[in-house]
């Protein structure tokens, strides 16, 4: 594993969790996005029905930035791993998970473990806005972009995520498709 991408996902984890009560108050991330609605061919995997249910949207992310050449599986995974030791070893229970799935670990999915927590699209854009604030002060995500444009979609385009589907685990299911 290599070390700069534990580091990021370390600092981006604790960094998460600090800022969680600040997620309801963050910016609105609609506008570089397009919504449809479940039923597209591009929507379903065979994750939905089994981590998820059927997405209710769907949004289309136009990045800002390229893949870096060296985001792999192993990169991916690492970062998901350093985000995940960080929620599971807080002093409270985390409220989601989050973990990658694909052949190539290319998507990104987070579940809400308490019931009405992630249960609305507006909690799930205060989550991604959280990230993003939190992203934007690491000096990965400084280095690869410009920070006061850039969202956590971008950074999980750096890092070669194609796609981050949000549930809260019961009905609720939001999924960005990251272009």
């Amino acid at each position: 594993m290599r070390r700069v991408d534990l580091a990021l996902a370390c600092g981006l984890g604790v960094a998460l969790l600090a800022a969680a009560p600040l997620a309801r108050a963050q910016e609105n991330m609609q506008e570089t996005i397009a919504l449809d609605i479940a039923g597209d061919d591009e929507v379903g995997d065979h994750h939905e029905g089994y981590y998820y249910p059927t997405p209710q949207t769907v949004e289309h992310y136009v990045s800002r930035v390229v893949t870096l050449p060296d985001s792999d599986e192993i990169r991916r995974q690492g970062f998901v791993i350093g985000m995940a030791r960080q929620l599971v070893s807080g002093q409270y229970a985390p409220d989601y998970a989050i973990f990658a799935k694909g052949n190539e670990a290319q998507k990104l999915i987070i579940i809400g473990l308490r019931d009405g927590s992630l249960d609305t699209l507006y909690r799930a854009r205060a989550l991604f806005a959280s990230m993003t604030l939190i992203a934007r002060s690491t000096p990965f995500f400084q280095k690869n972009t410009q920070p006061e444009e850039a969202t956590f979609f971008d950074l999980l385009k750096l890092l070669g995520f194609t796609q981050v589907t949000i549930s809260d685990g019961k009905q609720f299911c939001h999924q960005v498709i990251i272009d």
